[in-house]
């Protein structure tokens, strides 16, 4: 599911993507994180549905839950164990969610 998620993420030139692994954190909610930013509200409302959609389509599964979209500064999308977090560069700057995972096993796409 990462690879297609991050697949997704490029095609349509999300920026600064990171994949945090988190499985060996016993405290974390779930198995990965795939973060990035896109660089406006119709930017980041595209990244997501794309995300959707490749994964509907080649894995046949739809998120759990989806956050953020009315506002669009931090769209979260939920598959369980891997959690989608797309921001737009203030906000990710400001919560700075690699930093809170640091103990994470951090990839830079």
């Amino acid at each position: 599911m990462v690879k297609t998620i991050i697949d997704a993420l490029e095609e349509l030139k999300g920026v600064n993507i990171t994949v945090m692994d988190l499985r060996e954190i016993p405290e974390a909610s779930s198995d990965f994180f795939v973060i990035c930013n896109g660089t406006s509200s119709t930017h980041i409302a595209g990244l997501a549905d794309r995300v959707q959609k490749n994964v509907w389509e080649q894995l046949g599964d739809r998120p759990v839950h989806i956050e953020g979209k009315q506002g669009r500064q931090w769209l979260l999308i939920d598959y369980f164990n891997v959690v989608v977090h797309i921001f737009d560069k203030e906000k990710r700057e400001f919560y700075d969610v690699e930093h809170l995972w640091s103990d994470a096993k951090i990839q830079k796409i």
